[in-house]
């Protein structure tokens, strides 16, 4: 017997891209852009200053068992702003992936612009490198420059230029800056900023429903 069924309406939203967005840039940042990602990856996870040795088969053979997942699931990148104080005794550096400050397009009103911020927190005790290389300054140089690279995958426009990756909506990725806070005695932080625009919404579709 058939049930009659009725078809919903999709639902319009900007915010209902954020999954997407997020899954692009950290594909970009981790998956599509070797060598680029492995020297992003040891700076996350190996704690030493000597840790963009590429002579040192330990640390090669660190970062090549490490997957996109593992990073994901041990806290290295994160969608979660809770970061537990017996976590930094760990030593571990992170990126915290947020999205804030939505606004209307200034073009289309019914359209969200919104600021991704990525948050590099490092221990101190780790933050100076060798050859006077910063640690956080270091990822935050890998990741302006991994989404400031336009190539025929991600770039917008033929005549594209600067922070302008390809995100859902069709809408541009632009700098803001960079600010440091010092969290405590242990821990501090950069947050880099940039501008996503949206030219059209994300759409989420049910499809049909049966009538009860």
């Amino acid at each position: 017997m058939r049930k009659d069924t009725i078809k919903i309406q999709p639902l319009y939203s900007s915010f209902l891209s954020c999954d997407k967005d997020t899954e692009t840039i950290i594909k970009t940042l981790f998956v599509d852009s070797k060598p680029y990602s492995d020297i992003l990856k040891r700076l996350l996870v190996i704690n030493k200053p000597d840790c963009l040795d590429t002579t040192n088969e330990d640390y090669k053979k660190m970062i090549d068992s490490k997957s996109l997942g593992q990073l994901i699931h041990e806290g290295y990148i994160r969608l979660n702003p809770k970061v537990g104080r017996t976590e930094f005794e760990n030593i571990r550096s992170y990126i915290l992936i947020t999205f804030d400050s939505f606004t209307p397009n200034r073009i289309n009103p019914e359209f969200r612009d919104c600021t991704v911020n990525f948050d590099i927190i490092c221990y101190m005790d780790e933050w100076c490198l060798d050859d006077y290389k910063v640690r956080p300054l270091a990822i935050i140089g890998y990741i302006d420059g991994i989404l400031n690279s336009l190539t025929n995958k991600n770039k917008l426009t033929v005549r594209s230029t600067g922070n302008n990756i390809r995100m859902s909506g069709y809408g541009a990725y632009k700098f803001l800056g960079c600010n440091l806070a010092v969290l405590n005695e242990d821990v501090s932080m950069y947050t880099l900023s940039y501008r996503a625009e949206h030219f059209t919404e994300d759409v989420e579709q049910i499809g049909e429903v049966p009538i009860s």
